[in-house]
Order: structure tokens, then sequence, then C-alpha cells
């Protein structure tokens, strides 16, 4: 399950990263037909690169979400919860020790 979730999260990053390469062969495109100034293209480009950046934020942002939740609904141990139990354990091997001397 968090495989999938995080083989969609990479596929989404991937898309924007051909986005902005695709973007940029339109703008170069459109600026060599004269149908774009440079600077239009240029601005174009970052305009969509930002909206691609904020996009990419929002599914981390969201597929993280979705990993805690379902995390949290299968019950899974947290790193959290090993290392109190971790330490708990070594309290007691620590007071076992103590014991046989």
């Amino acid at each position: 399950m968090i495989d999938l979730l995080k083989k969609t999260m990479y596929m989404g990053l991937g898309l924007a990263e051909i986005t902005r390469e695709k973007v940029e062969e339109l703008s170069r495109e459109l600026v060599k037909k004269g149908e774009l100034s440079e600077k239009e293209g240029r601005d174009l480009v970052e305009e969509l690169s930002r909206k691609a950046d904020s996009a990419k934020k929002n599914l981390e942002k969201r597929v993280d979400k979705l990993v805690e939740q379902t995390l949290d609904r299968i019950n899974v141990a947290t790193k959290d919860d090993l290392a109190k139990v971790e330490k708990k354990l070594n309290g007691k091997i620590s007071a076992l020790k103590a014991q046989k001397k």
C-alpha cells in the first residue's frame, strides 16, 4: 500500500518535471515563430514552473497525510513507539542484570 502511494507521488513529481521541459520547448517554438517575445517566453516558463512547484508541494503534503492516516488506521507502530519500547526493554534488561549480581 505504501509503495503504491510512493509510486503515485513520484509519478506526479516526474510529470511535473516533464511538463516543465515541454513548456520550455513550446516556449522556444513560439519565440522562434515570433508569436511570443523572449521575455514573454521566459515569463511563461517561470509562471508555469512556479505553479508546478506549488502543485508538487501540495501533492507531497497530501501523500504524507494519506500515508500517515493509512498507517494510523492499520495501527502500525511509529519510530517513537518503537523507541519507547526499546527504552523500556533496556531498563528491564538492566534491572535483570543488576538482580543477578
